[in-house]
């Protein structure tokens, strides 16, 4: 082999790691748990050196390693290389977003709207509801491995979308549409329980200062409320972990179209 050809097989094996290492960096901008602000900026690009190191020998078998022809294609492929780990990170984090959705309405439907408190996951003020699903969801996530999911799918793309061969299909914008449709589906079936029991609260409180226009309805209703919102939780919570369950397989269905979408 000659010094030329050594040069041109090195420059492409550094550009194929810097690919891989970017593809892998994607998921940990937005993803459940790999993607959590808890998690320091050093521990998240350790972890994605490591999977990047481990994940290259792979990808060099499987594929044909070509050097970068000029910075300009290189950074356009730099950019595909991160949209795909970012779009598989981003179906993990609709999930999150279903469930913060779901407690953002069950907080305003049993009164914890009105205290608020800074959940320090999401650097956001939210409810006690929505923080207590969100905080079990992400519990129930880590307990079930689904952080192996997207790792999963993070090898997976490798195989489905190999190095610099993304293309943008027609099926991608209907995906996004039904993804995001799922956020508010989702997030609905969460709270219909404890919405459906505010709303005959309501009713029956309704008939009841109407019948009796002397009681004073406020003062009954607000702890009304907050203990029909708990026991309402309390006694979903194991029904709510098996639809945490589904959704979780859905999640990992959704994964597999988002890479199909993007696949040559």
């Amino acid at each position: 082999m000659t010094e030329v050809d050594f040069y041109d097989v090195f420059q492409g094996q550094v550009a194929a790691f810097l690919l891989v290492l970017t593809r892998s960096s994607g998921i940990f901008f937005i993803s459940p748990f790999l993607g959590s602000v808890n998690l320091s900026a050093k521990i998240r690009a350790a972890t994605s050196v490591t999977f990047a190191v481990v994940l290259f020998p792979v990808v060099v078998s499987e594929s044909v390693i070509h050097a970068p022809e000029g910075v300009l294609m290189f950074a356009c492929t730099v950019v595909k290389e991160l949209f795909i780990g970012w779009l598989i990170g981003l179906v993990g984090y609709i999930m999150l977003t279903a469930v913060n959705m779901a407690g953002k309405i069950m907080d305003m439907q049993a009164g914890f709207a009105m205290v608020n408190m800074m959940d320090p996951t999401t650097q956001q003020q939210t409810g006690l509801l929505g923080t207590f699903l969100y905080n079990l969801t992400i519990i129930f996530f880590i307990v079930i491995n689904g952080h192996h999911i997207i790792i999963s799918a993070l090898a997976e793309s490798f195989r489905i979308i190999p190095l610099d061969s993304m293309v943008w299909n027609d099926s991608l914008p209907q995906f996004v549409i039904d993804l995001t449709a799922g956020i508010w589906l989702n997030g609905m079936k969460i709270a219909m329980p404890v919405t459906f029991a505010i709303l005959v609260i309501n009713v029956g409180m309704g008939i009841l200062a109407r019948t009796m226009p002397q009681m004073n309805i406020f003062v009954v209703g607000i702890p009304m409320h907050l203990t029909i919102g708990i026991g309402t939780v309390a006694m979903i919570l194991p029904f709510y972990l098996l639809f945490l369950d589904v959704i979780f397989n859905e999640m990992y269905a959704n994964i597999s179209l988002a890479l199909k979408s993007l696949a040559p």
